[in-house]
């Protein structure tokens, strides 16, 4: 059932026993599985079924720290979330990005890959994939990996039929739930804003905050501060470990033969280091992207070479001989470091229309950020030369460690963090199963749970993530093993 509005919603009748905030991918994720074992779910989204003006500018925040996208465009606040200006790259996050590094402190999951690895066929269906194909390592060092375009599945409209004619799901728009209220045990209830007031609150027996990895840290802050600490009990992490992709052109490269590497339907290669290289290097994860260059620009890059990498340039000419002709640009997207100091807090002036304090997001790119981007491309070069694949040259902004430029991606817009995954409370706020800490009935979805980021783009592991935490309330209402103490 899909209700235009609180009103429409409220004389329904309609009683939930879990409560879901936000429609983007985790929260129709969710709603789906507790739907299909007969577990009524009510999703409330803030916004319509389409894009508005008013809408957004909810999200209006400010950016303290390293350049940033607005706030306010950088997700979307309308039926299917951010879901709806989703690329559709698709990759789970590897074995060995759910395990600590040691060199990098406050990594690790109290989870692994294998704990969502039974959900990924189901995953597959819900975001139109093909199997995913194994690495292949060309090196010790570097291996080629996949990532998967989906066809970028908008979440409110491949499942809107399926939620529409559904007796156990109500999907509520143009309701944005201000405030969770609790004692410090338990959420008691949710404050809603409709039609321009106050709409009173609603009660379920189970919260789910699904309102992406900005939003869910900034509901909870505001709820905590009204609650004097009632609803999240052991606060020291939240808001705190914020992460995204930093994404930018690192450099380029000559190839012997562009053709040597199985490219995407879009004609680009990506490859990745071994856990073993990261180890060895003391650096994060990261992905190269390479794109080949047309020949004008190869011969600009010859040129360029000859100047500043004669040995390189020998390497070519020996080449052209053979016809050579291809050159690749060099993007590259990495694993931010974990930092509590990276985090996202309450404006102490600026309010929304509802009367919520807007989001201001402290992020700043530490030295490992850095060390990585340069030794990873150092390490993909070395590769290369060795393999006598081709010549890379590292971009000299990196190389110098000059400013990271404002001209470029900047990041994935992927948002990490903020209520991340861990058993100390000291160091996040949900446990293992996504519940709060503390807390009988409250459970969050979606990236901000991730404890680290990887290289690659979350929405797959946020939907296998949504798929788990389904199933584990699914199977703990049906057999009434849910209490107040325990979740």
């Amino acid at each position: 059932m899909i209700f235009q509005s609180f009103k429409d919603y409220k004389s329904s009748a309609f009683e939930p026993k879990v409560l879901v905030i936000g429609s983007g991918p985790a929260g129709v994720t969710i709603a789906r599985k507790l739907g299909k074992a007969g577990i009524p779910v009510v999703i409330f989204e803030a916004g319509s079924d389409e894009w508005t003006e008013e809408s957004q500018d909810f999200y209006r925040g400010r950016t303290i720290g390293d350049p940033y996208f607005d706030l306010e465009i950088s997700r979307l606040r309308y039926l299917g979330g951010s879901s709806n200006h989703w690329a559709g790259w698709c990759r789970v996050m590897d074995a060995h990005d759910f395990a600590a590094k040691p060199w990098a402190p406050d990594t690790g999951w109290p989870i692994g890959r294998d704990d969502i690895e039974p959900y990924l066929d189901e995953v597959h269906d819900i975001l139109d994939l093909d199997p995913f194909r194994a690495d292949v390592p060309i090196s010790d060092d570097i291996r080629w990996v996949q990532l998967i375009k989906s066809p970028a599945v908008r979440f409110g409209e491949k499942f809107r039929d399926e939620l529409d004619q559904s007796q156990n799901i109500a999907v509520v728009l143009n309701t944005y739930v201000t405030e969770l209220h609790g004692d410090g045990s338990k959420v008691t209830g949710a404050k809603l804003w409709a039609d321009g007031v106050d709409a009173g609150s609603v009660e379920a027996e189970f919260y789910i905050p699904c309102t992406g990895g900005l939003e869910n840290s900034r509901l909870l802050l505001w709820s905590n501060a009204r609650s004097s600490g009632g609803v999240v009990p052991q606060p020291a992490a939240l808001g705190r470990y914020w992460m995204e992709h930093p994404q930018f052109e690192g450099g380029d490269a000559i190839l012997a033969d562009y053709s040597e590497f199985e490219t995407d339907d879009t004609n680009e290669v990506f490859f990745s280091p071994s856990p073993e290289a990261m180890a060895e290097r003391k650096i994060l994860n990261f992905g190269v992207r390479l794109i080949e260059t047309p020949y004008h620009g190869y011969k600009q890059m010859v040129a360029n070479l000859a100047c500043k990498a004669p040995d390189t340039a020998e390497w070519v000419a020996a080449k052209l001989g053979q016809n050579l002709r291809c050159a690749a640009q060099l993007y590259v997207g990495w694993e931010q470091a974990p930092l509590a100091s990276n985090h996202i807090q309450l404006s102490a002036s600026e309010l929304d229309h509802a009367g919520v304090p807007r989001i201001e997001l402290h992020w700043k790119k530490s030295e490992l950020e850095h060390r990585t981007l340069l030794e990873g491309l150092r390490l993909f070069g070395e590769t290369f030369a060795a393999k006598n694949y081709g010549r890379v040259r590292i971009a000299d902004w990196v190389t110098k460690g000059e400013d990271y430029p404002v001209d470029q991606e900047l990041a994935g817009h992927h948002h990490m963090g903020g209520t991340r995954m861990s058993i100390d409370p000291q160091k996040g706020i949900v446990d293992a199963n996504c519940k709060v800490h503390g807390m009988s009935n409250l459970y969050i979805g979606g990236s901000s749970v991730f404890a680290t980021s990887g290289q690659c783009n979350p929405t797959t592991t946020i939907t296998a993530l949504s798929c788990r935490l389904g199933d584990h309330l699914s199977r703990g209402i049906l057999a009434g093993r849910f209490n107040e103490k325990a979740g």
